[in-house]
C-alpha cells in the first residue's frame, strides 16, 4: 500500500525573454522652396451690365402686321423685326409726293407769267404792278414747294417707322404684343427689348485700400495713378477654374462713396462669344505690377494656427521643426513665402506624420516650379 506521498511536477521551459523595439520613423516627403516670378493681383467681384440695351417702342399708331424673329434670338443691325401696317402711310407718303409735283408745276405757271409780264412791262404794254404781283406770286409757289417737300420727307419717315429694325447686334426678348393688335394708338407701346452683348461692361465697387494698391502700382509703373484706363482686368465666371475673360478699364467714378467707403470701376470686355450676359456675378483680378522672383511652396504644405501660418521642416537628425512664415501671393497651386530658409527642407507630403520634435525618415522630391502662367490664369 503506498502512503500519503506527495507528487511533485516540475515543469520547466526554456527561450529568448521578450524585449521592446520601437517603430522606424514615419517617412515624408521633402522639398526646398521653388524660386519662381509671382504677379500680385487685386481680387474682386462684380457684375456685368450691358454696353446697349433699347425698348423697340412703336412710332406710329396702326395694327401690327409682322413679327419677323425668334423669340430669344441674335438679330443683326438693321434686321426687320416687326412691321406696322404700312399700307396707310405709303398712301400719305404717295399724296405728299403729289402735292410736291402740283406744288413745282405752280412755280413753273408762275416764273412764266413772271417773264411774260416784265417783257410786256418793257414794252409799255402792262403795268408795273402786275409784273410785281407775279414775282410775289411765283416767290409764294417757291416757298409752298418747299412746305410740301417737307411734308414729304415727313410722310417717308413716318412710313419708314412702320417697319421696326434693330439698332445694333444683340439678343431680343420675347415679343411683348401680338399680330393683330393695335400699337402706337396715342401712348408708346414697347414691342420688344433689345439687348447688345459684345463687348459688354463688368462693374466693380473697389474698397478703398485696393484702390490706393492700384493707384500705387501704377506710380510704380510710371503710368499718373489717376489715369487707370487701360489697364488689364481678367474675369471669370463662377463655373470656371481660372480668369478666361481679358478686358480693360475704361471707367473709374471721380470721387469714393462716402456711404460704402467704394469707388466704382468699369471694365470692358469683348465678349465676342457671347458668353457673358447681363446680371452675371463675376470674379475678377487686377494684376498690380510685374512679376516678381518669389520663393513659393505648394498650398498643401503650408499650415495655420490662431498665431499664423506655419510650415513643417525637417533638422538635424531627421527632428521636425516647426517654421512661422510669411504668406504672399498664390498662383497656380504655389504660395508666395517669406521667413524661410531657401536650402530648407519642407515637408510636402506625410504632414499627418509629421510633429514638432518628432524623428521622420525623409525622401527628398524637389517640387517643380510650374510654367509661368499666361495673364488672367492665376488663382
Amino acid at each position: 500500500m503506498i502512503g500519503g506521498g506527495v507528487l511533485v511536477l516540475t515543469l520547466a521551459g526554456c527561450g529568448k525573454s521578450n524585449s521592446y523595439k520601437a517603430p522606424p520613423p514615419p517617412p515624408v516627403i521633402t522639398s526646398k522652396p521653388v524660386a519662381m516670378p509671382m504677379t500680385s493681383y487685386l481680387q474682386i467681384t462684380g457684375n456685368t451690365v450691358a454696353v446697349n440695351e433699347v425698348n423697340l417702342v412703336a412710332r406710329v399708331a396702326g395694327y401690327l402686321q409682322e413679327i419677323d424673329f425668334k423669340d430669344g434670338s441674335v438679330v443683326k443691325k438693321g434686321q426687320n423685326l416687326f412691321v406696322i401696317e404700312p399700307a396707310p402711310y405709303e398712301a400719305k407718303l404717295q399724296q405728299a409726293a403729289a402735292a410736291v409735283a402740283s406744288a413745282k408745276a405752280q412755280v413753273i405757271y408762275a416764273q412764266s407769267q413772271y417773264d411774260r409780264q416784265e417783257t410786256m412791262y418793257k414794252q409799255n404794254a402792262t403795268s408795273k404792278a402786275n409784273v410785281e404781283q407775279w414775282l410775289s406770286q411765283r416767290d409764294a409757289d417757291e416757298a409752298q414747294v418747299q412746305e410740301q417737300i417737307a411734308n414729304e420727307e415727313l410722310a417717308a419717315i413716318n412710313y419708314g417707322y412702320t417697319t421696326v429694325t434693330a439698332p445694333f447686334d444683340g439678343l431680343i426678348s420675347r415679343h411683348l404684343v401680338d399680330e393683330g393688335n393695335l400699337v402706337g394708338n396715342g401712348t408708346a407701346t414697347t414691342l420688344a427689348t433689345i439687348t447688345q452683348l459684345a463687348p459688354i461692361y463688368v462693374y466693380f465697387n473697389v474698397s478703398e485700400l485696393d484702390a490706393l494698391s492700384i493707384r500705387q502700382a501704377l506710380m510704380k509703373s510710371g503710368r499718373n495713378p489717376n489715369d487707370v484706363k487701360g489697364a488689364p482686368v481678367y474675369v471669370g465666371l463662377q463655373s470656371d477654374e481660372n480668369y478666361p475673360y481679358s478686358g480693360e478699364i475704361d471707367y473709374v467714378a471721380p470721387a469714393l462713396d462716402p456711404t460704402t467707403g467704394t469707388i466704382q470701376v468699369r471694365a470692358v470686355l469683348q465678349n465676342k462669344s457671347d458668353i457673358l450676359l447681363p446680371g452675371m456675378f463675376v470674379r475678377g483680378e487686377i494684376p498690380l505690377g510685374a512679376p516678381v522672383q518669389c520663393l513659393a511652396l505648394p498650398e498643401e504644405a503650408l499650415m495655420s494656427d490662431q498665431a499664423g501660418s506655419y510650415v513643417y521642416v525637417v533638422g538635424p537628425n531627421n527632428i521636425v521643426e516647426q517654421t512661422r512664415v510669411t504668406t504672399g501671393v498664390q498662383e497656380d497651386g504655389m504660395v508666395a513665402v517669406t521667413g524661410l530658409d531657401p536650402n530648407a527642407q519642407v515637408i510636402v507630403d506625410g504632414l499627418a506624420n509629421a510633429s514638432p520634435g518628432s524623428a521622420v525618415a525623409p525622401t527628398e522630391q524637389d517640387v517643380t516650379a510650374p510654367a509661368p502662367a499666361a495673364p488672367g490664369q492665376a488663382q
